[in-house]
């Protein structure tokens, strides 16, 4: 079984790109330094690729607040479902309390419980004397390319995302939890964005990281690219889609009532690429805030550029996690395609979507 950090195109395939590279401009807000989630200060992203080429395509990716430690043991945060087909561990202690006191850890959807369990082994690890604690634990499922039944991911494939995670510039694509993950018709995986804006009249930053795994029509600024139209001739058995996961951070200071109008923003993005929001689809959103306690909380009037932030941020970090996917073969030889970057920048440029290059 192959295990890695991150999962490059096979040779002689069209070298991939994040949607910003090819000229697609997603709203006029600034990025972050690494247009990622972990431009929003201690905010770290792991993942472990379990990828063994044939019937395995699964794995872990960790969002993980360094915040988290001696000094404050939770964060304010919050969970919207949009529709509830889905296996969030741990998140009806979020709702009560407000506050999210674990990594964020994504995974298949058969391997959440193992995974729930390996979190709380990373917990106990760190607070010996505590003897109530939450991991919060999310998935989507990726059966239609790997062979989920078998449970392939393992406690040290947990320990080694959370443990392992880092800051900077973030692998996307197929990569963790978003090895074998299909969305809009093409191949999905893990995506990422950042926006800075200025709130309450300072200056904060919001990230997001997505696992898309959902149906619909792919849809850029507009612009519908229809697998059926890009690919004609891809596997007619692709499912529509099993879910969509989002994890937004922000170093606002926002209480855990407005992280969840954040968190709605969230799944609402959903809809600008195409999601068709269907009945099998659990839609998730976590938001969580680093900021310090002892700031006082943005008005609720002066969230609009937060939300805006959100929108956005989300919007890109979903059409970078397919634009960023290579195409992948899997269980019982089903094939999932990537977005055939050549053919959808025509349409776009066609359509008069495409920034001018700078």
């Amino acid at each position: 079984m192959g295990e890695r950090a991150s999962r490059r195109p096979a040779a002689g395939s069209p070298p991939r790109a994040r949607v910003r590279d090819l000229g697609v401009v997603v709203g006029d807000l600034p990025t972050g330094p690494h247009n990622a989630v972990t431009d929003v200060p201690g905010v770290l992203v792991g993942h472990t690729t379990v990828d063994d080429g044939a019937e395995l395509h699964t794995g872990v990716t960790a969002v993980v607040p360094s915040h988290l430690g001696p000094q404050r043991w939770t964060l304010p945060a919050a969970v919207y479902r949009g529709n509830g087909y889905g296996k969030l561990v741990g998140s009806t202690q979020v709702d009560e309390l407000g506050v999210l006191e674990s990594p964020v850890v994504l995974t298949a959807t058969l391997s959440v419980f193992r995974a729930a369990d390996a979190v709380l082994t990373y917990l106990m690890g760190r607070r010996p004397d505590a003897v109530s604690l939450n991991p919060l634990v999310g998935e989507t499922n990726d059966g239609h390319l790997s062979d989920i039944r078998r449970r392939p991911v393992t406690e040290q494939h947990v320990l080694d995302a959370i443990t392992g995670a880092a800051g900077g510039p973030v692998a996307e694509g197929c990569v963790g939890a978003g090895t074998g993950t299909t969305a809009l018709g093409y191949k999905g995986g893990i995506g990422t964005s950042s926006r800075t804006v200025r709130a309450g009249g300072e200056p904060v930053t919001v990230g997001a990281l997505t696992q898309s795994n959902f149906g619909g029509v792919l849809t850029v600024r507009g612009v519908p690219l229809p697998a059926d139209e890009l690919i004609p001739e891809r596997d007619r058995t692709e499912p529509a889609g099993n879910s969509c996961m989002i994890v937004v951070a922000t170093d606002a200071p926002l209480d855990a009532r407005q992280l969840g109008r954040v968190a709605r923003r969230a799944v609402f993005a959903m809809g600008r690429v195409g999601a068709s929001y269907s009945h099998g689809s659990g839609d998730y959103a976590i938001a969580f805030s680093t900021a310090p306690p002892t700031r006082p909380a943005i008005p609720d009037s002066a969230l609009d550029p937060i939300f805006a932030a959100v929108l956005d941020a989300v919007e890109e970090a979903l059409l970078n996690s397919l634009f960023t996917a290579t195409t992948t073969r899997g269980v019982g030889g089903r094939t999932s395609h990537a977005v055939p970057l050549d053919a959808a920048v025509r349409r776009l440029a066609a359509a008069g979507r495409l920034a001018p290059p700078a």
